[in-house]
């Protein structure tokens, strides 16, 4: 949800102008601070923010986002395989449209996946259907060491482009096989009848399969070992995010209608995190729909769903949990920025609060990009958020 000011918006971000009482009172209950998501050398991908929101050191542990989704599948990497994000996108022009293919359904993704898997699995190559457009490849005895380009960052750009690019002698057969992919889904996709319809009700082609974020199965300590905790869940329709709360030791709680868009069921997964909290010592509770917002580059949109989270999903968790005998700790943060400007991820550092019942607030007052540059936590890197919270 963070961003950066507009002139559309009279120079503010989408958070200053979005009406979020219940979040701007977290904030003046709390402390606040800013948090460096974005170790160097890294590129500004959820699967990165989102480790190192959780403490995690990404150097030691990242092996890409396909196996830390498959986590989520119930996939297993084997320790001779390679997982990767596979994305249905849309190209047109020989350009990429979108990362989303129009934010295809879970029911048309589906069938293509699986219609891929049937044209191009082999014993060494297979296709694992997932979530609307976030899909999982495996590739047995494939090498990582790949200069793979995120779809979501190079909008307009012609796909031919940005292929994937071995990055050392070892791993040139590796990126020639996974361009050849690329190249015969889309031969294969273009007029299957899911398409077609699609076309005609004048949505865009899933014609496209895009593949990135090489990695082998991570080794990872979970949080209960690494804080002590007894127990966690993890609430969110991302697969990425659920797998990384599989590997870090989170039960994965599903909700009926979580979306991933601005349409997600807020007050089920603020049930859901409610429910969780009566039982559990920690709970990540994830919602996506401003981030995909931010990709459309649709402020207006970005703005509704920043206001829904603080309605429906902040307001009645902060009214349930001021009511218990046991104080809840409460904080509030996105993961990295997606500023509607440029429609993705920048490594700018993310404003947070965190809320301790019975201790001192700062004088922080509402929840921006700014004001939080003010707080007495100053900018915090990388573990230091996790240390903060968790005392």
């Amino acid at each position: 949800m963070a961003d950066e000011p507009m002139a559309s918006l009279g120079n503010k971000t989408c958070l200053q102008v979005a009406n979020i009482p219940n979040i701007d009172k977290v904030a003046a209950l709390g402390r606040n601070g800013m948090l460096d998501t974005i170790p160097v050398g890294f590129a500004p991908g959820s699967e990165i923010a989102n480790l190192t929101v959780l403490g995690y050191d990404v150097n030691k542990v990242f092996e890409g986002r396909g196996s830390l989704e498959a986590a989520s599948m119930g996939v297993a990497i084997e320790p001779n395989e390679m997982a990767m994000r596979c994305n249905l996108i849309c190209i047109a022009d020989k350009k990429i449209k979108n990362h989303s293919a129009g934010h295809i359904s879970n029911e048309e993704a589906t069938e293509l996946i699986l219609f891929l898997e049937k044209e191009l699995g082999t014993d060494l190559v297979s296709f694992y259907p997932g979530v609307s457009y976030r899909h999982l490849f495996k590739l047995k005895g494939g090498n990582k060491h790949l200069k793979c380009t995120p779809p979501h960052d190079v909008p307009g750009t012609p796909f031919a482009d940005v292929m994937i690019q071995a990055e050392s002698a070892e791993a040139q057969a590796t990126a020639d096989l996974l361009n050849e992919l690329t190249l015969r889904s889309q031969a294969l996709l273009e007029n299957h009848p899911v398409n077609m319809k699609r076309a005609a009700a004048g949505k865009d082609k899933a014609n496209s399969i895009w593949l990135w974020s090489p990695g082998y199965k991570p080794e990872m300590k979970t949080l209960l070992e690494t804080y002590n905790l007894k127990s966690g869940a993890v609430i969110s329709a991302v697969d990425l995010i659920k797998g990384i709360g599989v590997y870090a030791g989170l039960d994965v709680i599903e909700v009926e209608g979580a979306t991933g868009l601005y349409d997600t069921n807020y007050e089920g997964k603020a049930q859901a995190a409610i429910d969780a909290l009566r039982q559990k010592d920690f709970v990540y509770l994830h919602i996506e729909a401003s981030d995909e917002a931010g990709h459309e580059g649709d402020a207006a949109l970005k703005i509704k769903t920043i206001e829904y989270l603080d309605a429906r999903v902040v307001k009645p968790i902060l009214e349930e949990v001021s009511t218990w005998d046991e104080p809840v700790t409460i904080a509030i943060l996105p993961d990295h920025p997606t500023p509607c400007a440029i429609k993705t991820h920048t490594i700018s550092p993310i404003p947070f609060i965190i809320y301790r019942p019975g201790e001192s607030a700062d004088d922080v007052m509402v929840y921006d990009e700014f004001a939080q540059q003010t707080g007495s936590y100053g900018l915090l890197k990388g573990a230091e958020f996790m240390h903060e919270l968790i005392k």
